[in-house]
């Protein structure tokens, strides 16, 4: 039979899973989300995008400011789940929360536990040179993505993909996943693993000033540093033109021959000198401005070899 599910989750990168959940036949008796926001010019209030898929399906939407009151347990537990599934939902669940489905609450963990536990692992994976990452369902406790893992899947990382690419690849893998799982949990065949001590990382939220390219570093360095910043929040550098600066993000590089005192522009289609080695921009964004290929910048902005980014 299929099963009762509260789905939690908010943004984007959850859509999928609630998709393929409700693909599959199982009853999603509620949807939890993060309360719409304020967004764009106008400040209006803005639904998550788990919220306009839930709507859209009909099934009954909850935007709790928490769920430490006894109201929000009873809430919860009247509903009669199952389990619960959640996808970056942006709200600590409690003890009494995860222990109120019959099945307990299981998430969908954007990498390979425990390397990247937190707030921002496909960035960190990116950032920091690895090799590959992956998603992973687990059942839930208190600690910080901490609980028993049933299920993987594995994605490689190459120095093409940005932050971008890789998270809408996790979360076509991670649908699927969950779908697997859940169908596992129905046959009362889902099996659980306890994570490893060893090779435990965090994956802190990305700060604002973690985004200003150092270009001082290795061009690998330099250019898995963009990538894992793309689209958002952008890694920066300036520029002189027409003698003020010129903030630009970088969004997307790639390796270049050459070499130079770091930042400095090498030939007409933006190479840049790193510390060792040098990144050409594929595709870069003026303030105020839409995202942009190179060529279409650069008959706007009038840039010579010998110039630097700092």
């Amino acid at each position: 039979m299929p099963l009762r599910l509260i789905f939690m989750g908010t943004p984007d990168f959850a859509v999928p899973t609630l998709l393929e959940l409700v693909a599959h036949g199982h009853e999603i008796a509620a949807v939890y989300t993060r309360a719409p926001k304020p967004a764009g010019r106008g400040l209006k209030l803005q639904a998550s995008p788990v919220e306009q898929e839930a709507r859209r399906l009909g099934i009954a939407v909850l935007t709790p400011a928490t769920l430490k009151t006894p109201e929000a347990l009873g809430e919860f537990r009247a509903l009669n789940a199952d389990a619960a599934v959640v996808v970056a939902y942006g709200m600590i669940l409690p003890q009494a929360i995860l222990d109120a489905p019959k099945d307990g609450c299981f998430n969908l963990h954007a990498s390979l536990l425990p390397r990247w536990r937190g707030a921002a692992p496909i960035n960190r994976a990116v950032m920091s040179g690895d090799a590959e990452t992956g998603v992973m369902v687990m059942k839930m406790d208190v600690g910080l993505d901490t609980g028993d893992v049933a299920m993987a899947e594995r994605l490689t990382i190459t120095d093409k993909m940005t932050a971008s690419d890789v998270h809408d690849a996790l979360a076509r893998l991670g649908a699927d996943l969950m779908v697997r799982a859940m169908a596992a949990l129905e046959r009362g065949a889902l099996q659980l693993t306890k994570q490893s001590e060893t090779g435990v990382t965090y994956a802190a939220k990305i700060e604002k000033a973690e985004a200003k390219i150092d270009w001082s570093r290795p061009a690998h360095a330099v250019l898995r540093h963009i990538h894992g910043l793309s689209p958002f929040p952008g890694a920066w550098s300036e520029v002189a033109v027409d003698g003020e600066a010129l903030r630009v993000k970088v969004l997307r590089c790639e390796p270049a021959e050459g070499s130079g005192a770091p930042g400095i522009l090498l030939d007409d289609r933006l190479t840049v000198a790193c510390g060792e080695g040098a990144i050409r921009i594929v595709e870069l964004q003026r303030a105020g401005r839409a995202p942009m290929k190179t060529a279409e910048f650069l008959r706007g902005t009038s840039l010579k070899p010998g110039a630097r980014f700092a």
